[in-house]
């Protein structure tokens, strides 16, 4: 996680201190951390928290790519690339099986190589082939970047295409 040891401490002692957890001393400086039923509680409703986000997060996901991939159709875009290997780029070519684009690569030199479903991650020289009709940029880290750095190695930014 990248954090120091005394940081994980003090977020412990947080906890303790709010009744999340107990702790038991053990033998030989050890410390052993028992769930509380008020951490329980905390935890259960965080989970459910974050399923609701999830939820969320995927439809409108589902509707974003679905209505992006609709749009290209009807621009008369019939092959693609993604940019970007990462979760996006997972639900964008699940949900692309739903339309008549092609996805012919992806870009990501990051991930340059790794298996992404029957293609694999490639650099930018996939940009080359011009097999391609535009490109989706499937990082939503920070997309006014990718677009510039793609516009900056020479990809019209008319094929561009964002979520």
């Amino acid at each position: 996680m990248n954090i120091s040891l005394g940081l994980v401490n003090t977020f412990l002692k947080r906890l303790v201190n709010k009744g999340y957890f107990k702790i038991k001393t053990m033998p030989k400086n050890r410390v052993k951390y028992f769930l509380t039923p008020e951490g329980l509680a905390r935890k259960s409703r965080l989970t459910v928290e974050y399923l609701h986000y999830s939820t969320r997060f995927y439809k409108e996901i589902k509707r974003l790519l679905i209505g992006k991939f609709k749009e290209m159709e009807e621009n008369r875009i019939a092959s693609i690339l993604f940019f970007g290997a990462g979760e996006v780029a997972e639900l964008a070519y699940l949900y692309l099986q739903l339309s008549n684009i092609h996805l012919v690569g992806i870009i990501d030199e990051r991930k340059n190589g790794n298996a992404f479903f029957e293609f694999e991650a490639e650099g930018l020289d996939r940009l080359d082939r011009g097999d391609w009709d535009a490109i989706l940029v499937t990082r939503l880290d920070d997309t006014a970047r990718d677009i510039k750095y793609l516009i900056e190695k020479g990809v019209d930014s008319a094929k561009i295409v964002t979520l």
